[in-house]
């Protein structure tokens, strides 16, 4: 029995054509995975579903449940939609109430479907958010967005979701930036909802590994175009489309050994960064967060050291650490034997997680480059600036334009291009790639390769995906509460994690291989 027939879609947004001529069908209880890069028409397609376009032209037929919802009017949508088709979000913070409980905004959908009395719908809320592994999901009812982390309030969106007990459910990116345990938790949620509920999963993804072990069919979307479709071992195991091939290509591979035999760089010795807590109506002042607890770690010359590890384990700290941004509360940095806050500036610089908050927005791309070279003295610039826009992929006549004006992947050769501007000794990114496809992180990776070995530069990455690590760095550090558990070679680390910490992270890593990524689902759950 078919849920879902979706026959020759189009969208347009003015002259724009977002979507041209898609057809697709999922099954009652499968799971369809749409795959493509940003701009491929795959949200466009998933709001499409939902009836959620204001300013489109929707073409076509999608036909649900004896339903053309093309021809729906505002009345009979308001029955299908969030009741019968339910949507989670990419973004949990945006797609919440700020003002409102988690527990008052599902029982709010309930009602608004089904009519029921406030005490039912109360019910009903914790009722699926203990379905979703809420834990203590009546008293967390009563919490606010904010007070739940990225993965949690992802599941709150998945029970609202299940609320009215949706016969389709698209999530739309529903992992996008998050840690890559949280995303394994969420799409194991995912595959756990399909199998007890029975409701039909449209799961649309810019990753190829993470719809491989969550969908039975696979359509790989281009520039609004479906390229190829099929089951999704069979698209997977031997595409018969070149774009298919390019984003398996895509896929962070295992790196080749190298022997790195440099002097120590940078040496952290003991290293520790507490914040106080401020006291909150207690005369007793509550013990600060340790959020780096005693590192102790050599970065030698000529290599690119990895740092793993989730939100919150202090990879970000760290990182501000490692260049000085940050002094630490305890312990010892130094850069060629020097105090870091004595060699910071030329020697020391960073790639910054998010381009578009590091990079005036009122200044253009060139001028924000040219900064740390007028503060170096050099006069004029432009040549030069202009040399490093070209080297980093982008156009000398780039520099006259603004962050607003570039893609995700050209901002992020910006903020490159300005941390190679002074010339540095050693280059710390902080997660410069976990917001970009993944064909436009393979082009950053391969790009911040390549300029390690023609300047010569030491790197510090750090990720919160050992699969990322694992084609970029030499040796990897993970980190957890803020100390050092494992430090070895990236192919042993990989081959052979010792601490259950890395274990869990390289369980969690997506593979575009359906029946590996079935075996690790299988793991995770015996981890967890």
């Amino acid at each position: 029995m078919t849920a879902l027939a979706v026959e020759d879609l189009r969208i347009r947004f003015g002259d724009t054509v977002a979507v041209d001529g898609l057809s697709f069908e999922l099954p009652a209880g499968g799971a369809l995975g749409i795959v493509g890069e940003s701009g491929s028409g795959k949200s466009a397609t998933a709001l499409a579903l939902l009836g959620l376009h204001t300013s489109a032209v929707v073409e076509g037929r999608i036909s649900f449940d004896g339903l053309d919802l093309t021809t729906l009017t505002d009345r009979r949508w308001r029955d299908v939609r969030g009741a019968r088709i339910a949507m989670v979000f990419q973004e949990p913070l945006t797609a919440l109430s700020p003002f409102h409980t988690i527990g008052d905004q599902i029982a709010e959908v309930y009602r608004l479907h089904t009519g029921a009395s406030r005490r039912a719908a109360r019910e009903r809320a914790v009722e699926v958010l203990r379905q979703v592994h809420i834990p203590d999901p009546a008293r967390r009812a009563a919490s606010y967005p904010h007070q739940f982390s990225g993965g949690m309030r992802q599941r709150a969106l998945i029970a609202m979701a299940l609320s009215c007990r949706p016969q389709l459910i698209v999530a739309d990116e529903p992992t996008t930036a998050l840690d890559v345990t949280v995303q394994a938790q969420i799409l194991d949620l995912l595959d756990e909802v399909r199998e007890t509920t029975g409701t039909s999963l449209l799961l649309i993804s810019h990753d190829l590994g993470v719809v491989a072990g969550s969908t039975d069919r696979i359509v790989v979307m281009r520039r609004g175009v479906s390229v190829e479709h099929g089951a999704t071992a069979a698209v997977l195991g031997a595409p018969s489309a070149a774009y298919t091939r390019e984003l398996l290509a895509a896929v962070p591979h295992a790196k080749p050994p190298r022997t790195i035999e440099g002097a120590p760089l940078l040496r952290l010795d003991a290293v520790r960064k507490h914040f106080p807590q401020p006291r909150r109506g207690s005369w007793r002042r509550p013990e600060p967060v340790r959020a780096v607890d005693g590192v102790t770690l050599d970065v030698r010359a000529g290599e690119t050291l990895g740092i793993v590890g989730e939100s919150g384990t202090g990879k970000t700290t760290l990182a501000r650490v490692m260049t000085g941004l940050l002094a630490p509360t305890a312990g010892t940095i130094t850069l060629d034997g020097a105090d870091i806050t004595r060699r910071r500036g030329r020697s020391v610089q960073m790639v910054f997680q998010d381009p578009m908050s590091s990079l005036n927005p009122r200044r253009s791309i060139g001028e924000s480059i040219a900064d740390p070279l007028r503060l170096s003295g050099v006069r004029d610039p432009r040549t030069r600036v202009e040399d490093l826009l070209e080297r980093v992929g982008l156009a000398r006549t780039e520099y006259d334009r603004y962050p607003h004006q570039l893609s995700g992947g050209m901002r992020q050769r910006v903020g490159i291009a300005r941390a190679l501007a002074p010339r540095p000794k050693l280059i710390v990114c902080d997660e410069p790639v976990s917001s970009l496809d993944v064909t436009t992180q393979a082009q950053v990776l391969a790009l911040l390769e390549e300029l390690r070995e023609e300047f010569g530069l030491t790197m510090v990455f750090v990720s919160h995906d050992l699969a990322v690590l694992r084609q970029i760095a030499d040796r990897v550090a993970v980190l957890y509460e803020g100390r050092i558990v494992e430090l070895g070679d990236t192919a042993e680390v990989y081959a052979q994690p010792q601490h259950p910490y890395t274990k869990e992270l390289l369980a969690a890593v997506p593979v575009t291989d359906p029946a590996e990524a079935r075996r690790l689902r299988a793991l995770r759950r015996t981890i967890a």
